[in-house]
């Protein structure tokens, strides 16, 4: 067992452990933990088992381990092996991996203004009251490329490599970790009220053919803002840096533990 020391000392554990000889890393945390763990994985072929401990857990929910940590210990032994592509998102700050997602624009945005201390008392309410403080704000919209081709404007912009968000909702219904690709989501508005459209869809699951929004698949997608505003990434729900950013498909970079049924449902 190796406990974490403070943020981004996670990363270093897990590159340490594999190189004296650990044949699985274990990991008990959230998707920000993991997050921090594969920056010293990728690329290696030893294998990540998840016990889910954070805010929202993402991915264990993605896979079907779900929030509980101790029925995800009881699932882990008859876990299978899978080997996944990573994301990884360059900008200004630097090159980092990513499991489930990055976004751009309006949630980067909540990423970055939350205050750390909020987020330990609250745990998932301390991002919907920062969210309802950006009701008032103009959102700014940015270019997207997506694949060196199609050119799009948005003001959030999500790449994602599963289909669930923040662990409630559905927003990506045709991402697969299976596949080396993202499903890029694009939202347009640069104001509240077109997020309180989205939001609705959302929650209804509708969000799909709804006006303002796009769906594409993608191997890379290139972030740029024209007017050299800073506008923020997160990737895993952590703060990433700033554009202009490339987002591509490592294929092949990293060994998951997965639940048997989850190989079959895909």
């Amino acid at each position: 067992m190796a406990p974490t020391t403070g943020p981004g000392t996670a990363g270093d554990i897990a590159c340490r452990a594999i190189r004296e000889g650990s044949e699985l890393i274990l990991a008990a945390g959230g998707d920000g933990t993991l997050n921090e763990i594969i920056q010293g994985m990728a690329q290696s072929q030893v294998p990540l088992g998840i016990l889910p401990a954070g805010t929202a857990n993402v991915l264990a929910t993605e896979i079907g381990l779900g929030n509980d940590l101790e029925r995800a210990a009881k699932i882990i032994p008859t876990c299978v092996t899978r080997r996944i592509a990573l994301g990884r998102v360059d900008c200004q700050a630097g090159c980092r991996y990513f499991l489930s997602m990055a976004g751009v624009g309006f949630d980067a945005q909540i990423v970055y203004d939350l205050e750390a201390g909020l987020k330990e008392r609250l745990g998932k309410a301390a991002y919907w009251i920062a969210g309802f403080a950006h009701a008032f704000r103009q959102f700014p919209e940015f270019e997207v490329e997506i694949d060196g081709s199609i050119r799009a404007i948005g003001s959030f912009a999500l790449a994602s490599r599963v289909r669930n968000y923040g662990g409630d909702f559905e927003i990506a219904s045709n991402a697969s970790l299976a596949e080396d690709r993202f499903e890029t989501v694009l939202f347009r508005g640069r104001y509240a009220l077109p997020y309180l459209k989205y939001l609705c869809g959302m929650v209804a699951g509708r969000l799909r053919g709804m006006g303002g929004v796009s769906f594409l698949n993608a191997q890379s997608v290139r972030v740029f803002d024209p007017a050299g505003r800073r506008i923020h990434i997160q990737v895993d729900g952590e703060y990433a840096g700033c554009l202009p950013a490339s987002i591509t498909v490592v294929p092949n970079s990293l060994t998951l533990l997965v639940p048997p049924d989850y190989t079959t449902a895909e």
